[in-house]
């Protein structure tokens, strides 16, 4: 059996990459004040791009993933999102 093909060099850390790693981080601040976790939040990047000589360039883009969630967890959510939402009209 032939061993699976190596993945490629993660990105260097980026101001792209880092801006979203600050808002995933603030976000689950926000939500763990409010009570509520969502354990599978992470910053997702695409693979870089490599040039002919296998080099790296930097994530253009990061996104923050907010993973799943149980149904008991979403209408928490719901609900702090519905009040937040009530209290600034």
């Amino acid at each position: 059996m032939t061993p699976p093909p190596p993945k490629p060099p993660l990105p260097r850390r980026t101001a792209k990459i880092q801006e979203a790693v600050d808002a995933r981080d603030s976000l689950a601040a926000a939500l763990s004040s409010a009570g509520i976790q969502l354990p599978a939040m992470d910053v997702r990047t695409p693979w870089p791009d490599t040039e002919g000589n296998g080099d790296a360039r930097p994530a253009r883009y990061a996104l923050v993933h907010l993973g799943v969630c149980s149904a008991p967890v979403a209408h928490a959510l719901a609900a702090v999102i519905r009040s937040g939402a009530a209290s600034d009209r």
